[in-house]
């Protein structure tokens, strides 16, 4: 099972979820999330990264212009669009894309089927607030491109058993206060999940 910590504001973070076996990080471009991140901070951590590890940029209602020119400079690998968005704009990004689903019903699962995407609760702020979805939504559901989020943590993680994720994604679940990542929950989590 593939993981990305999302959430990510500083370098010792960064490289205690790696070393745990992380394979994926987020940096938070909104800045009305208590995780936000600037580019040069984003940068400044991203540059002290080992190699093969994904970068994602979390943008919120931005345009592809700023999202091309933030990927570029921080040396994002893949930029996550977590706002309302058609294929078209996906494509129309200079570098590859990950689209968020904030998924209200269990025909949500299926946008962007033919795409690797995550699928989140919807909350009326955007990503972090632990919601959980309802994981009878997947039953039956070819789920090998989805990137599960939301509430996830070391203790229900291993409740996704067998759904055939394609990875999960995890930011508030590993806190210890917003913004800063617990060592012990970001080790359980790797832990289990990779197990799975």
């Amino acid at each position: 099972m593939r993981v990305k910590v999302c959430g990510i504001t500083n370098l010792k973070d960064a490289l205690y979820a790696i070393e745990c076996g992380a394979d994926a990080l987020g940096f938070i471009f909104y800045n009305k999330s208590p995780r936000y991140i600037t580019p040069t901070k984003a940068k400044h951590i991203i540059d002290k990264l080992p190699p093969f590890v994904e970068r994602v940029g979390l943008f919120v209602n931005e345009g592809i212009e700023t999202i091309d020119t933030v990927c570029k400079y921080c040396d994002i690998s893949r930029a996550q669009i977590h706002f309302e968005v058609d294929e078209e704009s996906l494509d129309a990004i200079s570098l590859q894309t990950l689209a968020v689903v904030r998924a209200k019903s269990p025909e949500d699962v299926h946008q962007f089927k033919d795409r690797y995407r995550i699928v989140d609760a919807y909350t009326e702020e955007y990503g972090g607030g632990g919601k959980r979805l309802n994981l009878e939504w997947f039953k039956g559901v070819d789920c090998s491109k989805i990137i599960l989020a939301g509430g996830l943590t070391p203790e229900n993680i291993l409740e996704v058993r067998g759904y055939g994720f394609y990875g999960v994604d995890v930011s508030s679940g590993l806190e210890s206060i917003k913004g800063k990542k617990d060592p012990k929950k970001v080790k359980q989590f790797l832990l289990n999940a990779k197990s799975l």
